[in-house]
């Protein structure tokens, strides 16, 4: 349930965000001392990673969608002028 809870709020954030939290999890790794400690937080780090990567993907596709959908618009006017 808690990773449920968690990967809920982690949707909710902007690609910045999750970049941020990712690299104050890197930080926090960088220090870490006890390897054992840290697998929990690389683990979190993978899930976190892979969000980002799901997230830039969908606003890249959105972007390229509304970029084509605005360029077939300008076209389509175009050949109205003409």
């Amino acid at each position: 349930m808690k990773d449920k809870n968690l990967l809920d709020d982690i949707k909710n954030k902007s690609l910045n965000e999750l970049t941020e939290l990712a690299n104050n999890i890197i930080e926090k790794l960088e220090t870490e001392k006890d390897l054992e400690a840290s697998i929990n937080d690389y683990q979190e780090l993978i899930k976190l990673n892979n969000l980002i990567e799901k997230k830039f993907q969908n606003t890249s596709k959105k972007i390229s969608e509304e970029t084509r959908s605005k360029i077939n618009v300008i076209l389509k006017k175009n050949e109205k002028k003409t």
